[in-house]
Order: C-alpha cells, then structure tokens, then sequence
C-alpha cells in the first residue's frame, strides 16, 4: 500500500480524493484477501500434516493399532510430510521449528564394517583474518551412505567327458536340474528378481535398468520369463499352503482393489486381491492371496470350498452368502472403533469419545491376556470382558435413542449396534481374536506395491502376482529372509518329491547347508 503525504491531500480536488480513496479500498481488500488466503492454506496444511502425522505416527499414542486397508502407500506420506512442512514454513518464516513426532525412528549410525572413503575439506587458508596461524583443534565428521552398484559373477559347471580306453564308453556326470533347463539364471537370480519385483515392489523394466548399471544387460522379457516359469514352479508349494491355512477352524479374510490391464486395450478395470490367515491364536505364520476379476462373494466361496469354521471379516455384504453355509461370522472391533475414531476427529463428539474408552478397556484387557492358554484367555474374558462390553451395549442402546436419525452419531452407533452378536462372538472362544487387524497387517504390502508390479496385463499375471507374494509373505512372517528362502526353494524344487512338499512350506522350511 502507498503512503500518501498529509500536505499532498490538500492539493488534491475532491474527484481525486475519491479516486485515491477506491485505490486505498482496493488495495486493502486485496491484502486481506491475501491474509485469509493464508490463513485458510496454513490451517488445511496444519490439518492435513497432523492427520498424516497420526496416520504414520500416532498408532502406538492411540493404544490400538488402526487397520490398514486400501491404498497405503507409506512412501508417499513420508514424501508428503516433507513437502507440507516445507510449505508451512515459508507461510510463516518466523514460526518455531516443527518438532519431530516422539515415534519418528532415529537415524542409525552406519555400519563400521562399511569401507569408508575419507573426504578432506580443508580451509581456504591456514591464516586467520588477524594474520596469526591457525592451529588444530579436532576434526567433525559427518556421515553419508553411498551406494555402487552390485556385480555379477558367473558360475563355471565344468564337467568332464571320461572315454573307456577299452570299450570306449563314454562317461559324464549330468548337469544339476533347474527351474529353468538350460536357462541362463541361476536359482539365486531368480530369486532375487522375484524379491525385487514382489518384495522391493520394483517392476521389471526398473530392474533391467539397475542390472544394465551393473554392467549386463538382460531383456526385460527374458526377466519375464524367469518370473512365469517360477510363478509356475511355485503353484504346488501355495497349493499346499492354502490347504494348510484350510486346516484351521478361525480364519482372517480381506480383500483389496488392484489394476488389472484388459486385453488389448489400455484402459484398466478394478480387480481384487484377496488375503486369508488363521487367527493368531492358531499357531500358523501363513497367508495366502487370491487374485480375482471382481469382488463377488463367490469369489471367496470358491477359496473356502467346504471349510467351515470362524471367519473374522469386515461387514462387506460378499461375505454373507458363507454364513448361510456353515462359516460363522466374527466381527471386527477396530472397524466399530474406527466410526467412533472418525467422529471424534470430525466433531470432539463426547459420545464418541466415551464410546472409545469403553472399547479402549476391552483391549486393555486383550492386552493382558497375551501368552495366556485358550482356557485362561476364555475364562478371564467372561469374568472381566463380559461384564464391561454388556454394561458398553446398555450404554449404547441408551444413546441410540437420544441421538437424530440418519447423524454421524446414529451411524457410528448402529454399526456397532446391528453386529453386535458377531463383534462379541469373541468373548465365547478363547481361539477368536477381538478384530481383523491381522490379515490387515498382510494387505499392507500389496497396497504399498501394488501400482508397480500389479498393473496386471492378464488374470493370469494377477494369479503369479499372488502366489509369490503369498510366500514371500509367509517366510518375512516366519522371520525368514525372502530372498534366502526362495533362492533355497527354487534350488530343491526341481529334484523334490511333490509328496514332500509341505516340507519346503515356510512355516516348515529348513534352509539347506550355506543357504
């Protein structure tokens, strides 16, 4: 805004004035539009940083561990934190540094066994501005990682032809057998690229780049056919591994949408990747994916077949159709607390934030009865959980009629309300878990890698998708390096008797010697 001297006003006739007092009205409008232009953007970036925070952050601070669903991509939000923060501080360059998160992992010191290569940055000048010599004090020394790229090595079979001088019969050991006969990879390569493209979430054509840099060159379709052959390889070990997981009586199920690439046309279509586990309670580490075209219920008939048991789900309508047929529904509590989480967040509601006390109590208790045996874990929960998840109901039935119809306190309630009967089925079986976050946690992986190695071009890519991810899974849930276990898997697979294959599983598996 110009200042406008007092003497120069009396000067001006009064059609100047006017015109003077319009610039000034403008020009003030203009920067308090500007102020609220910044006030607004500073509160929605304040807004969203604080719920990325807590959505990266805030899981241990909220005592129960949020479920994972849809798209998750936890690079993305460590990404968009950077750049909110950054925005933030250019909209008030005076304001007081962001203080870390109290969870946000500290930096590790760097491994002491890495070669170091020491960089010098000495002064310009070993004389001080005044003229006096400058004398050593001690040296600062920052650290930072480096990376070169890896190297290839080759393996040399060398096998000799021996010749009978007498009856010249020719003799020769045979070559070892391999996924791939006569291929070029061995199985320690093609297991790396299976970790790669599944685990690391590095598509093909990445790959082909970073093996170039290494100084080989392999066709992205060569690599594509190491991936189909041990897709097909692999199948028996997760056939074996679904029939196990059928085994159990309490299952985990959840679903999750990916791209799949119609043929011959560009345009994509939204399929689903299914994931199933036993309770945690079961004593099986395992899960197995299932690609589908869709998201009908048949699609998870078809996986149960004529299992009957437990089956701990959200409440999408799919899953009904088993209920009709022997599977009993068990409720998820995490997805009732999450509606009263979310109205909470939206409008400090106090009935909301009663109702995640009580619910916060009934984990407490979940919590205590860790390690317990089935019979202990049943009994304490009818004589401490039963009590205060009835008293919780009485309590919601009451606010139930208290509330309008159709507000975001009538909806958090009759979620939890109308699944009620299967939200406690818990509370009967020492074997049933309080919620779904377990099958959650192995959704995870999809959801992070899913736009780069399940932008499927067929059904058929989506089903290998699923069944290395399903034992890539299952072996990092054993404690298992996947890279270790499937470099041993595809090793034996050739030479291993298909009776025995459950022994390969990796729940089972027992690494051969120097694997």
């Amino acid at each position: 805004m110009t200042a406008v001297a007092p003497d120069s006003l009396q000067d001006m006739d009064a059609a100047q004035l006017r015109e003077l007092a319009a610039s000034l009205m403008h020009t003030l409008g203009r920067t308090q539009q500007e102020l609220t232009a910044a006030k607004t953007l500073n509160e929605k970036l304040t807004f969203e940083i604080a719920a990325l925070r807590r959505f990266r952050f805030g899981k241990r601070g909220e005592q129960l561990p949020l479920g994972v669903q849809g798209s998750l991509l936890e690079e993305a939000v460590d990404e968009d934190l950077v750049e909110i923060e950054a925005q933030l501080a250019a909209l008030n360059p005076k304001a007081d540094p962001v203080t870390p998160p109290k969870d946000q992992p500290k930096r590790a010191a760097l491994p002491p066994e890495l070669p170091r290569v020491e960089i010098r940055h000495e002064p310009h000048s070993m004389n001080c501005t005044c003229g006096c010599q400058l004398k050593f004090v001690r040296d600062e020394v920052s650290e930072k990682l480096d990376y070169t790229p890896g190297t290839f090595t080759v393996e040399r079979h060398v096998r000799p032809i021996l010749a009978c001088p007498q009856c010249e019969t020719i003799t020769q050991a045979p070559m070892p057998a391999y996924v791939i006969d006569k291929g070029l990879a061995t199985p320690g390569l093609m297991a790396h690229v299976l970790v790669a493209k599944y685990a690391d979430h590095l598509p093909l054509y990445r790959q082909e780049g970073i093996f170039a840099r290494a100084g080989l060159k392999i066709a992205r379709s060569t690599l594509a056919e190491w991936v189909g052959a041990c897709g097909f390889a692999l199948q028996p070990l997760v056939a074996a591994l679904r029939d196990e997981i059928l085994a159990h009586r309490v299952l985990h199920a959840d679903e999750t949408p990916v791209k799949l690439l119609k043929p011959g046309s560009r345009a994509t279509h939204k399929a689903y990747l299914w994931a199933y586990t036993p309770s945690q309670f079961e004593g099986l580490n395992a899960v197995v994916y299932d690609f589908t075209e869709g998201r009908a219920g048949a699609h998870a008939r078809e996986f149960f077949g004529d299992w009957t048991g437990s089956l701990v789900c959200d409440d999408y309508v799919g899953y009904k159709a088993c209920f009709t047929q022997g599977i009993i529904e068990v409720g998820c509590m995490a997805h009732a607390r999450r509606k009263f989480f979310d109205l909470h967040a939206a409008s400090q509601s106090p009935v909301a934030a009663q109702a995640l006390e009580s619910i916060g109590s009934l984990y407490a208790i979940e919590r205590e009865l860790k390690g317990l045996s089935l019979e202990e874990r049943l009994r304490q929960r009818q004589q401490v959980a039963k009590p205060l998840a009835d008293k919780y109901h009485e309590w919601m039935l009451a606010q139930r009629q208290k509330v309008p119809e159709g507000s975001g306190t009538a909806r958090a309630l009759d979620y939890s309300l109308k699944r009620w009967v299967a939200l406690t089925r818990y509370l009967d079986d020492g074997m049933l878990p309080i919620d779904n976050n377990r099958i959650e946690q192995q959704i995870r992986p999809v959801a992070v890698g899913r736009n780069n190695w399940l932008f499927a071009g067929s059904l058929r890519a989506g089903k290998r998708a699923a069944a290395v991810m399903s034992l890539v899974q299952s072996a990092k849930l054993n404690g298992h390096d996947p890279y270790a276990y499937l470099k041993d898997v595809l090793t034996r697979l050739p030479t291993h008797p298909n009776s025995r294959i459950g022994e390969l599983l990796p729940h089972r598996w027992q690494p051969t010697s120097g694997c």
